[in-house]
């Protein structure tokens, strides 16, 4: 979900960003796919994208377990074989989260091995601290243990440059505020994310991130941003598959 978003760092293929931030995984994934062989980063940046695309249409466990796999046989340091682990607890938590099955305890012993691998001064540090919140705040249900795993995420996506994990952290932060009614914090954190995303060019993150501001602004803002989100999410032929519901006309009276 979240590792750079400069173009140019991607295993030199700008064209991979632009087309994942456009909601084309299986397209981002096959620009990289000629270099898969022998090249532990793209065969993990092509996981990377496969696995993000389940969490965005519920759809190509299965491919992305497989690119997963390879990307796991390839590495050959700490740091990619921490990076893989960190991308294996993540699928792991995607198949639980989306009732695909449940695979909680793959999850945690994955990220347990990633944070082993991976040194505090490590870029991917970051990530894995992010995913850990998610984790404590949608598996464990534990808001603080998933407050203070966000926090470091922020701090070290910040020291580390990498804009695109703060769009996702200034985003959690702000829906663990909604929840406990700071919605002057939420609306700063909620504001930031849309901010980021949308001067990044992030198009398939910006219809959740206008949703989650209408949520805590008043109107009429927040019909606007609601009226945006619908646009972009047509645009993008209805992807993240999970915002169905916010976009599902209400059911008659007369009907139900």
């Amino acid at each position: 979900m979240a590792d750079t978003a400069l173009s140019e760092s991607v295993v030199g293929e700008p064209d991979v960003w632009r087309l994942r931030a456009r909601g084309c995984w299986a397209e981002a994934a096959a620009l990289l796919a000629p270099y898969c062989a022998d090249h532990p980063g793209a065969a993990l940046r092509r996981a990377e994208l496969l696995v993000e695309g389940c969490f965005y249409h519920l759809d190509g466990w299965a491919e992305a377990e497989d690119a997963l796999r390879a990307a796991e046989a390839l590495a050959g340091t700490d740091e990619e074989r921490g990076a893989a682990a960190s991308e294996r607890g993540y699928l792991a938590y995607g198949a639980t989260l989306f009732s695909v099955r449940d695979r909680a305890d793959e999850a945690s012993s994955a990220f347990g091995r990633a944070a082993a691998l991976l040194s505090p001064a490590s870029p991917g540090r970051p990530l894995l601290d992010f995913r850990r919140g998610l984790v404590a705040e949608n598996l464990a249900a534990n808001p603080a243990a998933a407050r203070a795993a966000y926090r470091r995420a922020h701090a070290g996506a910040v020291a580390h440059g990498d804009t695109f994990l703060t769009s996702f952290t200034w985003r959690h932060l702000a829906g663990l505020a909604a929840a406990e009614g700071e919605l002057a914090e939420a609306r700063h954190g909620f504001s930031e994310s849309l901010r980021i995303r949308v001067s990044l060019g992030h198009l398939v993150g910006t219809a959740p991130a206008l949703l989650a501001l209408a949520d805590v602004e008043e109107e009429p803002e927040a019909e606007r941003l609601r009226l945006e989100a619908a646009r972009l999410y047509a645009l993008l032929d209805n992807v993240p598959t999970w915002l169905a519901p916010a976009f599902s006309p209400p059911a008659r009276a007369d009907t139900l």
